[in-house]
């Protein structure tokens, strides 16, 4: 009887043992609505952050997703940040977001990859639990919307004046969004326009008509940004506003990117500076615009990694010498991937690159002719 009981037990402990292993493997939820987020290009799947992680996911899953109408992709990391290099695929859970998305990092849109409609659904399964946990925990990073006692104005708005290369001083800035207050910063980038009394605004994310949505907001407190875009001149009875919106996607690599890229740059010629240039945090969007600009204007390579990892130094606190894993990660995903693709080698010596010449290519080819950029550069050098 006792080997009986024995066999009995272990058989329950394996059975048990089965189940949970292929419970674990078959962790889903299904039937999700979709939604088409546009300023991104992605997809979101109708269920928050947290009650995507309270049924059992974690940040370094790998999970399949698929369609109802037959789209699937396999095997893609989920994680809090994106934290793959330009053009790959995953699950991102960013803080602030609605839902959980997919999306490409720095790619085309989602929705018109998957070929999805409205009404159709998809469905999230854990391919493999802390697959790339690794990744996820060295790239962990996040900000905070509040800002700290020792912190300025300008590295909590992540604002700050470009006067790299032979671009002159009080002509360039850029930062976060002074009418998108999503992350509590509007204001603080507002009263920071108005001190350097900045003329021109290029706003690469958003549409007039988000920008009216702003202005219409309860917290909406950015008077200097709005008197610009609402701006008269005593030449013209209509109003002529002082802000761009250039509704601009992430994908700096696809043609419609570089032409809204020309376009910004020939709208300043337009208008006395000081210029102000900003996406929603002044990192992705803004980095990349930037980076154009200072590599046009002379900047060396080591003087456009520096004013770009400055914005992770304002958000993250992520220097050289502090965390030199995650600085040298961006860096080459970010400054390096940017350049090498602005120049179309891979394989360059970023460090005995002259740039100015593939970015005023890079701009004729988007739109501006050749005087156009001799007069861009003239006017901010």
């Amino acid at each position: 009887m006792r080997k009986i009981r024995n066999i009995i037990s272990s058989l329950f402990i394996f059975i048990g043992l089965f189940l949970i292993s292929s419970c674990s493997g078959r962790l889903e939820v299904k039937n999700l609505d979709t939604i088409h987020e546009m300023e991104f290009g992605g997809i979101y799947l109708t269920i928050t952050i947290d009650d995507f992680n309270n049924k059992g996911f974690n940040y370094g899953d790998s999970v399949d997703i698929e369609f109802t109408n037959g789209y699937k992709v396999n095997d893609i990391p989920y994680y809090n940040g994106y934290y793959v290099d330009a053009g790959e695929t995953l699950l991102v859970g960013y803080p602030g977001y609605d839902y959980v998305k997919l999306t490409l990092n720095y790619g085309d849109d989602y929705w018109d990859i998957a070929d999805l409609k409205d009404g159709d659904k998809g469905s999230i399964k854990l391919n493999q639990a802390l697959k790339y946990k690794d990744i996820q925990d060295t790239m962990n990073i996040q900000y905070s919307d509040t800002k700290r006692d020792d912190e300025t104005e300008a590295e909590f708005s992540n604002y700050r004046m470009v006067n790299i290369g032979n671009i002159k001083d009080n002509i360039l800035y850029r930062g976060a969004s002074p009418c998108d207050n999503k992350h509590n910063r509007a204001s603080h980038v507002d009263s920071l326009l108005a001190l350097n009394q900045i003329n021109y605004v290029v706003n690469l994310a958003d549409t007039p008509e988000k920008i009216q949505d702003y202005m219409a907001k309860s917290d909406f407190n950015s008077p200097y940004f709005k008197s610009l875009y609402e701006r008269n001149t005593v030449l013209l009875a209509a109003p002529i506003s002082k802000v761009l919106p250039l509704s601009m996607n992430m994908n700096y690599k696809s043609d419609e990117f570089r032409e809204k890229v020309a376009l910004g740059l020939k709208s300043m010629l337009s208008f006395q500076g000081p210029y102000y240039i900003h996406c929603q945090e002044g990192k992705d969007r803004t980095g990349f615009v930037l980076i154009v600009i200072e590599a046009l204007l002379g900047a060396s390579y080591q003087e456009m990694v520096d004013d770009y990892m400055e914005t992770y130094k304002n958000y993250y606190n992520i220097t050289l010498e502090s965390d030199s894993l995650r600085y040298n990660i961006i860096k080459q995903r970010n400054v390096d991937a940017m350049l090498k693709f602005l120049i179309g080698n891979e394989n360059a010596n970023l460090s005995e690159t002259e740039f100015s010449s593939y970015i005023r290519l890079y701009l004729i080819n988007g739109g501006m002719t050749d005087s156009e950029v001799t007069s861009f550069i003239n006017l901010l050098s």
